[in-house]
């Protein structure tokens, strides 16, 4: 049920789609892209990075149109599930200007039936000439759009300034490949991995610059998730503070024994709460909105990966852990985690302390989990790191690599600290 995910890799290039059956893999190799339509991607991708936290489970997604000169003449982002994609709303703004004009999107047009009609068609009504898209679609489900305006006649160029459109949409892109939502380790600590003092006390090991990064972190993800440990010791309130703006992101509380106080900050009404427990656990009845969940318990903890099947099924994308200790360490053991960001404070507390995780099973250095490091960046007087575990190959989906979620069933209707449950 649980464990790390493995695939294989496609034999063709990662920013092309397969052939469809009875089509030659021999196309016709369109020119590069132009300093335009590199400008333009650029642009395609800050306009995507505006909807961080309000499209699940669609894609993150923007678009800028060119007239037939090169010059910007529409752009739009697609807002949310069941609302314009990014291309009907970048052609609109262009309207009869589009015509021969180039579309450059993040990721490429879907070529299927949802709640919207196919962007592929969209295009081609509107005359579309050229299309540069930067990633290929991994949902098998709406995947093929490049192929299909190639068959129309038009030239399509994609991968272009891949790598930023892929870290713009990387929750989304890497819940599609894992057939799971993404999830994010998010700590604050010590310069000695140190999360509380000795007496308990934590408040504030990092500085307020950190702090509101984190809130700005939390409003990008869906859903964020903490062990009852944390719920005991801190009675988080898990919503928006630090003058982030945007919906709060569904709180996902860990209560394998049904001992939530009907007090507890998580269940007022600002933002919706899934409290999860046993299936013989009695209660809890939970006031106004809030939802209990029944998962297994297996070896003692509840079943984390059954919790993230459910949260998919409802649309959860990605999911920010924030604690604590041996959730961290359930989630690492169980290979469920994808990145980690670390907020680290120029302080030392010394053993005695909490650390920020704990046992996973790591007996010797080989056992344990090597991350990539991807970003750091000085935050008043800390230090914000951003670390990935090792990905699927880009291109690759869940159902190549034998996920039990597979491919996201959403989109055939719209493009649509202490753990384990103690």
């Amino acid at each position: 049920m649980t464990g790390r995910v493995t695939a294989t890799r496609s034999p063709y290039p990662a920013d092309e789609p397969v052939p469809a059956r009875g089509s030659s893999a021999e196309e016709p190799t369109p020119p590069p892209a132009s300093s335009a339509e590199e400008s333009a991607m650029r642009r395609a991708v800050e306009l995507a990075a505006t909807a961080l936290g309000r499209t699940s489970p669609n894609p993150v997604v923007g678009c800028v149109v060119l007239g037939a000169d090169g010059t910007p003449v529409g752009e739009g982002f697609h807002r949310g599930a069941g609302r314009p994609h990014a291309e009907v709303e970048a052609l609109a703004a262009a309207g009869d200007r589009a015509r021969g004009g180039t579309a450059v999107v993040t990721l490429e047009p879907c070529s299927h039936q949802g709640r919207t009609g196919p962007c592929t068609e969209a295009l081609l009504r509107a005359g579309i000439a050229r299309v540069v898209y930067a990633v290929p679609d991994p949902d098998p489900t709406a995947a093929g759009g490049a192929r299909r305006l190639r068959d129309a006649g038009v030239e399509v160029t994609g991968g272009v300034l891949r790598a930023e459109a892929e870290r713009g949409n990387e929750l989304w892109l890497t819940a599609v490949r894992r057939g799971r939502p993404c999830v994010t380790w998010k700590f604050g600590g010590t310069l000695d991995g140190r999360a509380a003092a000795p007496d308990g006390t934590s408040r504030w090991i990092t500085g307020p610059e950190s702090r509101q990064d984190a809130h700005t972190l939390r409003a990008a993800h869906d859903a964020v998730l903490v062990g009852s440990g944390t719920l005991r010791t801190d009675d988080p309130h898990l919503g928006l503070r630090h003058g982030v703006a945007g919906a709060p992101p569904l709180r996902v509380v860990l209560d394998r024994d049904g001992t939530i106080a009907r007090h507890a900050r998580v269940l007022d009404d600002t933002a919706p709460t899934l409290v999860v427990t046993g299936p013989h656990t009695p209660g809890p009845t939970l006031p106004g909105r809030h939802e209990v969940l029944r998962v297994p318990v297996t070896e003692g903890a509840l079943d984390l990966a059954a919790l993230l099947e459910h949260l998919w099924g409802r649309g959860v994308r990605s999911v920010l852990l924030e604690g604590g200790a041996r959730l961290a360490a359930s989630c690492v053991a169980q290979g469920l985690l994808d990145r980690v960001v670390a907020y680290v404070a120029p302080v030392v507390l010394g053993a005695p302390a909490r650390p920020v995780l704990g046992d996973f099973g790591a007996g010797t250095l080989l056992a344990g989990l090597r991350l990539r490091l991807g970003e750091v960046t000085r935050l008043g007087d800390d230090v914000r790191l951003l670390l990935r575990t090792q990905d699927l190959p880009a291109g690759a989906t869940a159902a190549a690599a034998g996920s039990r979620t597979g491919p996201d069933p959403e989109r055939a209707e719209s493009r649509t600290a202490e753990g384990g449950g103690a």
